[in-house]
């Protein structure tokens, strides 16, 4: 009774491959249903079977991407670790999707794709930033453990990802710098860390 269920799912893993390949060759808008369904071989009615829609199929793409690095639901507060060790293990993760090369030309086809279609473009932003809520939670942990100074966590898990999209992210999708290599990863992940809880820490009194 399994076997039915493994090749829905060999049949939506070869769609995905199909998609990404035809996505980064052509670009959103010249990608074709279509075309996708040959590439993948399979029928047209089988891609619209998984994904009503192209925009469901890309935004699927974006998200398995972000799942390849070590889930962010899975990132949660410890308070018997460091809160630098926890950041970094966080920012380490991030870094690894900010590296991989088909997330930043799947981010190009999709920055091309929504540049003239604000409501296409206010979706993925929410598609995405619903895979960013694990810091925003780490956050108001670290600030109700007496951890971290009060303030907005969404504010300040956005400047602390901004931080390390600045130098590891846009400017590899905007204009083709190259990917950082580990030694420069390593140095802006403890950069960024250490710039936060800098201003953010809250330092137990040693008297």
């Amino acid at each position: 009774m399994s076997n039915p269920v493994r090749q829905t799912d060999r049949k939506r893993e070869a769609i995905l491959q199909a998609a990404i390949h035809e996505f980064r060759l052509h670009g959103f808008e010249s990608t074709s249903m279509d075309k996708i369904a040959a590439t993948a071989i399979v029928s047209k009615r089988t891609v619209y079977n998984h994904f009503p829609s192209k925009d469901d199929l890309f935004a699927a793409i974006l998200l398995k991407l972000w799942k390849s690095a070590v889930s962010q639901d899975d990132f949660h507060y410890q308070g018997e670790k460091s809160l630098r060790e926890q950041l970094e293990t966080f920012l380490g993760n991030k870094m690894l999707l900010m590296c991989d090369t088909n997330f930043i030309d799947l981010a190009r086809v999709a920055i091309a794709a929504t540049i003239h279609t604000p409501d296409r473009a206010r979706d993925m932003v929410e598609r995405m930033n619903n895979r960013e809520e694990g810091i925003v939670a780490w956050i108001r942990a670290a600030q109700a453990d007496g951890k971290l100074k009060a303030g907005d966590a969404i504010l300040m898990g956005d400047m602390l990802q901004g931080q390390l999209k600045s130098m590891a992210f846009w400017p590899q999708v905007a204009i083709s710098q190259p990917v950082l290599d580990m030694a420069q990863q390593k140095q802006l992940i403890e950069l960024t860390a250490g710039l936060f809880l800098g201003y953010y820490e809250l330092v137990a009194d040693a008297t």
